[in-house]
């Protein structure tokens, strides 16, 4: 399955680590550092340029590689996409 995450970014569900709320999850100082860090190696992928509102974190199976995700989309939004997507009738 997948997961649209605004604009044109669609991201496989298996691969996602987590999705965070930027509000909640950047008042800790290391989510601040893991941020900073992931920017200044090019980790980073701003969907979107309104105001973020979350970041969720992937990592290809393929590759050892993880990408962050800034969307404008909220985190419970983007959790119930997931959900609604993995419930099988």
């Amino acid at each position: 399955m997948y997961l649209h995450l605004g604009g044109d970014k669609v991201v496989r569900t298996k691969d996602i680590i987590g999705i965070f709320d930027m509000d909640t999850s950047t008042v800790q100082k290391n989510t601040r550092n893991y941020l900073k860090k992931a920017e200044k190696s090019g980790e980073v992928v701003t969907v979107s340029y309104d105001l973020p509102k979350s970041f969720v974190v992937v990592n290809k199976k393929r590759s050892k590689e993880k990408t962050v995700y800034i969307t404008q989309i909220s985190s419970t939004t983007l959790n119930k996409r997931n959900i609604s997507k993995n419930i099988y009738l």
